[in-house]
């Protein structure tokens, strides 16, 4: 072979490789950006408050839970949770298309078929259901499924697009994850979950109407009925303040109930305390600002975060060993 054509050759042989190396690495990238997209349709940061409340009902049960059963149980719920969201987005990706805050999101982005949500949603939400039957029991099971279905029909499909109390009902699906941890630990449902269902109920609507107040205007768009597009701004803003007074004492039923110590009572006191001042600061602030809202939101978070937490430290003790 003469030497032009041994460099063609080698070249074209380079060439080859280069492409190789250029076509593996698209497919890499591209199955990387899939997982990521299909981790996205779950949503994430709420699965992590769920499994984080499922966790506290598991813990507070009486008797303690076996830690081999109770990390099934968190993975079932957590893959249950998923579930809802991917769902949600299938449902939801005309909305999500117009709006800021969603509209990146791998169904209306383009990432992602509705046909794959669906199907992805179904797959995870039958495998945490018979997961959580199967290796716990059916009363935790069905109370999954109830979960799922209230989020996804009742909230998402029938309330979300026609009344603005729909994050007032719809909240008690994301409620009921200690319900669901506390029965598949005791395997059925006593009065200290019911009090941890309660206090996220009553949570919900001041955590999400501090939210949608700074974005009134994309709901509307999206012909969303959130309770500042309905009712206004002001209304908006009392209904916050109410709903945090009332959430300050029922806060504190764990330690009046006895299933938590003082220091979670004090802390309890502490937390609804600022709830309230910075409802108070919303409530007064003008339409034009946004900071006070953003700043009840933010701490909305924390506050449930660090209130559950307590309760966590508080059931440790409980823990049986391996």
């Amino acid at each position: 072979m003469s030497t032009g054509l041994k460099d063609a050759a080698m070249s074209a042989a380079r060439g080859g490789i280069n492409l190789m190396q250029i076509n593996r690495s698209i497919l890499v990238r591209r199955s990387y950006a899939n997982i990521g997209d299909y981790v996205a349709l779950t949503k994430p940061r709420v699965m992590s408050l769920v499994v984080f409340t499922a966790l506290v009902g598991l813990m507070v049960a009486p008797g303690g839970i076996d830690p081999f059963a109770g990390v099934v149980a968190l993975l079932c719920i957590a893959a249950g949770a998923g579930a809802a969201g991917a769902l949600n987005m299938w449902y939801d990706a005309d909305i999500d298309a117009l709006m800021a805050r969603t509209a990146m999101r791998p169904i209306p982005s383009g990432r992602v078929s509705r046909s794959e949500a669906l199907v992805f949603g179904l797959m995870l939400g039958t495998c945490a259901v018979l997961g959580l039957g199967t290796f716990l029991n059916m009363a935790a099971a069905a109370l999954l499924v109830f979960t799922i279905f209230f989020y996804v029909v009742i909230y998402t499909m029938w309330l979300k697009r026609r009344t603005p109390q729909n994050i007032v009902i719809g909240g008690a699906a994301g409620a009921l994850p200690p319900v669901i941890g506390w029965v598949a630990a005791a395997g059925n449902v006593g009065l200290e979950p019911l009090v941890l269902f309660l206090i996220i109920f009553l949570w919900t609507p001041p955590h999400f109407w501090a939210l949608s107040l700074n974005l009134a205007g994309e709901y509307a768009r999206a012909g969303v009925p959130m309770l500042p597009v309905v009712a206004g701004r002001a209304e908006t803003k009392r209904q916050i303040l109410l709903y945090s007074v009332v959430l300050a004492p029922v806060s504190l039923l764990p330690w009046a109930l006895g299933f938590a110590g003082a220091i979670y009572g004090a802390a309890a006191a502490m937390l609804g305390a600022i709830m309230i001042f910075l409802s108070w600061q919303v409530r007064r602030s003008n339409d034009e600002e946004r900071q006070p809202a953003r700043r009840l939101f933010a701490f909305s978070m924390l506050y449930l975060v660090l209130l559950f937490g307590v309760l966590l430290m508080n059931a440790v003790p409980y823990v049986q060993p391996l």
